[in-house]
């Protein structure tokens, strides 16, 4: 087990080198001290249209679509003030970008472009001047795009998002260790690890260890965060994933709370816990954290590495 003096001085080192970055702000809670919860991850969709077509092959993780009116009380029993809606089944960005226009407080977006098309870095410099937009998501998941990464036909985004101040975050199970060389390249370039960079099937097979091993080696670079979201799939045991405990120990004290950041990726485990559970999960069940460190893991932190106010 890492010691409380470990884990405090993994965040000093992220509290002096995750906020320097252009676009970092130290945004604490709000006005009335309450602290401010913010889901750093959640798809949002409505029906299918001309306007917004699934992509072929996908289909929505839930039979009905989590849109602004479902949402928005579930929110409220949760007690979550935020969310970073990042699209998933439906490739554009519209939906998420009605909600941020609609509800600027409550809702932003993490938006999509074609990964292999290099003509995406001329759309770039003005991709946050859409209502909410935030930053970018980019998904390594099948194998097609794997070998795209593989073949370089990536190699693009990496120098045209530094450029633009566009951060990323990257879902990528199994090798995060690749974006090592990319954050050192880059140093300006935001980037921000989905998941804890594990998946359901590397627990099942036992490879989480490594995984997380391979996560942590990217704390020294500051230009990387990570995203403590789609925990309820990480782990082989239900709620609260005490499997998880070490893990997520090991990962706080490489990054520090100022770079760690809550999701749930709700959708994706919808049956398995509830929206207050998950919450819970963090600032319950995590007996190794401070109350501090539970404002910027909650909140802040995903705030202020998106430039959020």
């Amino acid at each position: 087990m890492i010691s409380r003096r470990r884990l405090m001085t993994g965040a000093a080192l992220g509290a002096g080198t995750g906020l320097v970055l252009p676009g970092c702000q130290n945004l604490g809670p709000g006005a009335s001290g309450k602290r401010l919860i913010v889901d750093a991850q959640v798809h949002m969709w409505t029906h299918a249209t001309p306007a917004l077509p699934w992509i072929p092959g996908f289909t929505p993780q839930l039979p009905e679509p989590l849109t602004i009116e479902r949402i928005s009380p579930m929110m409220d029993e949760a007690g979550v003030d935020r969310v970073v809606i990042v699209p998933s089944v439906n490739i554009s960005d519209n939906y998420g970008i009605e909600a941020a226009r609609r509800h600027p407080t409550r809702f932003a977006v993490m938006g999509r472009l074609p990964l292999n098309d290099p003509k995406g870095a001329a759309l770039l410099p003005a991709w946050k001047d859409r209502p909410g937009m935030l930053g970018l998501r980019a998904s390594f998941f099948s194998k097609e795009s794997q070998t795209e990464f593989a073949e370089g036909k990536v190699d693009w985004l990496w120098p045209a998002a530094e450029k633009a101040n566009v951060p990323i975050m990257f879902l990528a199970y199994g090798f995060v260790a690749k974006f090592g060389p990319i954050a050192q390249r880059h140093p300006g370039l935001r980037l921000i690890v989905d998941h804890l960079g594990v998946s359901n099937a590397m627990a099942k097979e036992g490879k989480l260890a490594q995984g997380i091993a391979d996560l942590v080696a990217l704390a020294k670079y500051p230009n990387v965060s990570v995203k403590l979201s789609n925990l309820v799939n990480a782990s082989l045991q239900p709620y609260p994933y005490r499997d998880l405990n070490d893990h997520l120990q090991r990962v706080v004290a490489a990054f520090g709370p100022q770079r760690c950041h809550w999701g749930t990726d709700l959708t994706l485990s919808f049956a398995r816990a509830t929206w207050r559970q998950r919450l819970t999960h963090i600032t319950e069940e995590l007996k190794f954290l401070s109350e501090g460190d539970k404002d910027w893991i909650m909140g802040r932190s995903i705030l202020a590495r998106l430039n959020w106010s």
